[in-house]
C-alpha cells in the first residue's frame, strides 16, 4: 500500500515558513505571496490535522508539533535536492550558483571570475546578490560568501578575507575637516552608517578613544556600495572596509581620513554545501576562490 504523503507544494512553503519564522520572508523567497503562503499551510494543518504554527501579533511561531514536523521535512528536502544533483546526467550544462553580499560581488569576486571561466568555460556560474538566508541543500546554491566573527553550524567554512576598518571621505571633504591647527576634527563630520553590518561607527569611535562623538547621528544606508557613493559625493566619511574601499582609494575617489585604522572583527567566509567535494569543478571553484584571496 502506497504511503499517503501531505501536498508536497505545501511542504515547501511550510519548511521555508518554519525556518525563516515569516510567511513573509518565506513568500519572498519562494516568490509567490505572503496569502499563497499563509493559505498554503492552512491547507496542510487541516490535511494533516495539526496546528503547526502559532500566530501572534508579535510574530509567528512553531508549536512543539511543528517544530518536530520540520526537523523530518526539511531532511526529506534536502535528501531530494541532493539526489537531484547526484543524477547522472553528464549532457546537462553544469552551473556553480554563489551566493554572496553585493558589494563583494561587484568589488571583489566579478572582476576575478575572468580567470576562473578561462580554466572551465563550459561552466555557467550564477550570482546572486539577495540577502536572503540561505539553505544547503534546499536552495540550490553550492557556495555562499558570509561575513562573520566565526564559523557558524555544522558546514564546510573556509575564511576568505579578513579586512581592515578605516574611516574615509572625499579629498574636499576631508579638507573641510581640518582645524586651525591642521589637524582633522572628526566632531565636523557627518557619519555614515552601513545598517547591514554589526561593526560601525560606535565601537570604532570607542576603541580610538573618541567617546564623546555622537554616533548616532548622520546619514543610514544599506550597503557599502551606496556608503560609498555617498562618500564620493562629500555627505560624509563612511568606515570602510578593506579590500572593498580598495578601487575607490586608488582611483583617488576617496581618501583615509587618517584617524586610525583597525582590524575588522569580523571576516568574509566560504560556506559550501554538502557534496560539492564529489564535482570537480566545485572542488576546482573552492580552490581558485581561496587562491584568490589569499593572493
Amino acid at each position: 500500500m502506497p504511503l499517503r504523503l501531505p501536498p508536497l507544494p505545501a511542504l515547501r512553503l511550510f519548511e521555508a515558513a518554519g525556518r525563516l519564522r515569516s510567511f513573509k520572508l518565506a513568500a519572498a523567497e519562494l516568490n509567490v505571496t505572503p496569502s499563497a503562503v499563509s493559505h498554503g499551510i492552512v491547507g496542510l494543518e487541516q490535511a494533516l490535522g495539526v496546528t503547526l504554527f502559532e500566530r501572534k501579533p508579535r510574530g509567528l511561531s512553531l508549536t512543539h508539533v511543528g517544530a518536530d514536523y520540520l526537523t523530518y521535512v526539511s531532511e526529506a528536502l534536502s535528501l531530494i535536492a541532493v539526489g537531484t544533483q547526484r543524477l547522472p546526467d553528464r549532457s546537462a550544462p553544469r552551473s556553480i550558483a554563489v551566493s554572496c553580499a553585493p558589494t563583494l560581488a561587484q568589488r571583489w569576486l566579478l572582476p576575478r571570475l575572468a580567470g576562473f571561466r578561462e580554466r572551465w568555460p563550459k561552466t555557467a556560474i550564477v550570482v546572486d546578490t539577495s540577502r536572503r538566508h540561505v539553505g544547503f541543500p534546499i536552495d540550490g546554491f553550492d557556495f555562499a560568501i558570509r561575513m562573520s566573527r566565526a564559523p557558524v553550524g555544522g558546514l564546510a567554512w573556509v575564511k576568505l578575507l579578513h579586512g581592515a576598518l578605516m574611516p574615509v571621505c572625499s579629498p574636499v571633504y576631508r579638507a573641510s575637516l581640518v582645524d586651525r591647527r591642521g589637524k582633522i576634527d572628526l566632531r565636523r563630520a557627518t557619519l555614515i552608517h552601513v545598517t547591514t553590518v554589526s561593526e560601525g561607527w560606535q565601537s570604532w569611535l570607542k576603541a580610538e578613544g573618541h567617546g564623546e562623538i555622537d554616533a548616532e547621528g548622520g546619514l543610514r544606508v544599506d550597503t557599502f556600495e551606496l556608503a560609498f557613493e555617498a562618500a564620493s559625493l562629500g555627505l560624509g566619511v563612511v568606515l570602510a572596509m578593506r579590500p572593498l574601499v580598495d578601487r575607490d582609494l586608488g582611483a583617488g575617489r576617496l581618501v583615509a581620513l587618517g584617524a586610525g585604522t583597525r582590524p575588522s572583527p569580523t571576516a568574509y567566509w566560504l560556506v559550501s554545501a554538502p557534496g560539492t567535494e564529489r564535482r570537480a569543478d566545485l572542488r576546482a571553484f573552492k580552490r581558485w576562490l581561496v587562491a584568490e584571496a589569499r593572493s
